[in-house]
């Protein structure tokens, strides 16, 4: 009697509608169309090296972008490079500096922003580059008085210089013990984060392991991770460590850069299957440059490379100029 009351419940029930019918829901697809044409639905943070916009358009909401080097090569600092790209253009990030205290990263910051106003320059190779101020001098409070005034009065005009916010989260923060991905989401509601920064991605508090498999937990933070950008929207870079391997230098003894490949990725592999995007990084600050490239992309995108001036100690990072901009850097001399 039981089994058949509900055999006789489930028939005559109207069920919830599952999916979306592409003959019936014409009207669901056109009011999305019109949402993400105005903005409303998704947004594209520009990339601060415009071989990325060329091939990709920049990067898009609800998506997760892992960005991978070995260690001390500079995948922090490119990531928090794209970072302040994003707020430049309006955009609320959210960094969680796991293994960096806030005031390092708030150096890095600073140095990286006033480099793009120029506050200083700096020669390289008999070409004067606009640059920033010297993140030794800020880190240990050496600036000479006449910075020091420079510093005060560029803070003062963030708010006009910056569209967007940055809120930093670093390892030393007395209420930073909790690094769930429930207080990540707590977090980018309350920041209202448009793009995120989870700085390494290893060191954050993993899921626990359902699966029972070796790497199940970092594996189940990874997915969730993934599904926590599209429900908030926002993009997400988590950064990951590469295998270390071996090295070669050229005949002036300078080491050869190598992008990591994706099979280098460390910690877990399920970054590298999770991510829109792979990005590899790879800088030499004594040479003075670095190189970055894709991959794996959902969209394409996979083996494309990317030459930059890489000097972080004065903020400057940025693209190789190329072609008729490269030759007018060196008229006059």
């Amino acid at each position: 009697m039981i089994s058949e009351a509900e055999r006789i419940k489930i028939g005559t029930s109207v069920l919830p509608k599952v999916g979306t019918d592409i003959k019936r829901d014409g009207d669901k697809f056109r009011e999305e169309y019109a949402r993400r044409k105005s903005g409303e639905s998704f947004r594209v943070w520009k990339s601060k090296f415009n071989f990325i916009n060329d091939r990709l358009g920049g990067y898009v909401s609800s998506n997760v972008y892992t960005v991978y080097g070995k260690s001390g090569r500079g995948k922090s600092v490119i990531t928090l490079e794209e970072a302040l790209e994003a707020a430049c253009q309006g955009a609320n990030v959210l960094i969680w500096a796991m293994e960096m205290g806030w005031f390092e990263v708030l150096v890095r910051i600073y140095v990286s922003l006033s480099a793009r106003q120029g506050i200083t320059t700096a020669n390289m190779n008999g070409i004067n580059l606009a640059a920033g101020f010297d993140s030794t001098e800020l880190r240990y409070g050496k600036l000479s008085e006449e910075f020091e005034e420079a510093f005060a009065t560029f803070v003062d005009s963030l708010n006009e210089f910056i569209p967007g916010n940055i809120t930093v989260r670093g390892v030393d923060d007395d209420d930073f013990s909790n690094r769930s991905l429930k207080a990540l989401e707590s977090d980018i509601l309350q920041t209202k984060a448009d793009v995120v920064v989870v700085d390494p991605f290893y060191y954050l508090d993993y899921e626990k392991n359902t699966s029972k498999t070796t790497g199940g937990d970092a594996a189940n933070t990874s997915m969730k991770l993934r599904r926590l950008a599209g429900r908030t929207k926002t993009v997400i870079f988590a950064i990951t460590q590469a295998d270390e391997g071996s090295e070669d230098k050229d005949d002036d003894g300078n080491r050869e850069l190598k992008l990591p490949e994706r099979n280098d990725v460390k910690k877990t592999s399920a970054l590298l299957e999770d991510a829109y995007l792979l990005i590899g990084v790879d800088t030499d600050g004594e040479q003075g440059r670095g190189i970055i490239g894709l991959n794996k992309g959902r969209d394409g995108g996979e083996g494309l490379v990317g030459e930059i001036v890489y000097i972080p100690q004065v903020g400057i990072v940025r693209e190789m100029e190329t072609g008729m901009a490269a030759a007018a850097q060196f008229r006059g001399f």
